[in-house]
């Protein structure tokens, strides 16, 4: 097979519960379907499912089964796994795919382990491209129970690119990154590293943009992509957006977190590890929602207060000086 094609080595083929089929776990079930893996998907949405509650996926499946849980992170997450903790049977191996906090991975895995039950928790990116590129994967489990998912793994991965002689190079986008917990904790980073990547190429367009100098911001942006330093697959998408939209005018610039950049800062301060870019690009996200921001306010007053710089008022938006 060639290009982005899933290559299956014959009896290998498993059969997986898939618990959430939004954008990324259909795209996923569809992936592993492609690779000739049997999917038995169970979602709240009925039109999406082949099953119409847990007990039944679970009914669905031969032992030992594998569960993959693909739904948002905290509570959904937590119920759905202590739900499952209460049907699935010893040897059976549950997987959390989405976003979760490593603290919570370890306490659910004290939880399985009880009854028998392996638990991993698998970090993953690639988004709604990841159907046709795959997806990078970073688990975190025992070596037994890693094993008896690598089928999977292998499926969702990205191909393996090859070196000058045509071999097959190991190690890019999978890895098991250590015990329970482990996942997840790198997918934090990863994601930290994320937002810290787009706030530098977004404070780079801005300024493009705020000069007359610069004729063609998209166009500078597009020359990016080939040959220099800075070339990355976000960039990529930052070109595509620009194609889309050239000054970006059908997007507010409201900026959401979804916590790993908040989580990734609070480690970074647990073990006293330096991250300045990444609590910046967080804080940014923090100011982005902010229309008329009090820390500015009170700088605009204490300004006022000790050099008569001129204030606006709130309403008249007029410039007024002290008397």
């Amino acid at each position: 097979m060639t290009g982005n094609a899933v290559e299956v080595e014959k009896g290998r083929d498993v059969q997986l519960g898939l618990v959430g089929l939004g954008k990324m776990g259909g795209n996923m079930a569809e992936r592993l379907r492609r690779a000739g893996h049997e999917v038995v998907g169970y979602d709240r949405n009925p039109g999406k499912r082949d099953v119409d509650s847990l007990p039944a996926l679970v009914e669905a499946l031969e032992a030992p089964r594998v569960v993959w849980v693909m739904v948002p992170a905290g509570e959904p997450t937590k119920a759905t796994v202590k739900e499952l903790s209460e049907l699935l049977s010893p040897g059976d191996v549950v997987i959390d795919g989405g976003n979760s906090k490593y603290t919570d991975d370890q306490v659910h895995d004290v939880m399985m382990r009880e009854k028998g039950i392996g638990y991993i928790d698998a970090g993953v990116s690639g988004g709604v491209w990841g159907l046709e590129n795959g997806y990078a994967l970073m688990v975190g489990g025992t070596k037994e129970d890693v094993a008896t998912a690598q089928p999977i793994f292998d499926a969702l991965k990205p191909p393996a690119p090859h070196d000058e002689s045509g071999q097959e190079m190991p190690g890019a986008g999978f890895v098991h990154a250590g015990p329970v917990g482990a996942g997840h904790f790198s997918k934090m980073v990863h994601n930290g590293i994320e937002y810290a990547l787009m706030q530098a190429y977004g404070e780079g367009y801005e300024l493009l943009a705020a000069v007359d100098l610069v004729e063609d911001v998209p166009g500078v942006i597009a020359s990016w992509t080939q040959g220099t330093v800075i070339r990355s697959w976000l960039l990529d998408l930052l070109v595509r957006a620009l194609d889309e939209d050239p000054e970006l005018e059908e997007i507010s610039g409201y900026a959401e977190d979804s916590g790993e950049g908040r989580w990734t800062v609070e480690q970074a301060i647990e073990n006293a590890v330096p991250v300045p870019t990444i609590a910046a690009s967080l804080f940014a996200r923090f100011s982005s929602r902010q229309e008329d921001s009090p820390t500015m306010k009170a700088v605009a007053a204490l300004r006022n207060q000790f050099g008569g710089h001129a204030v606006r008022a709130v309403q008249a938006q007029e410039a007024e000086r002290p008397a």
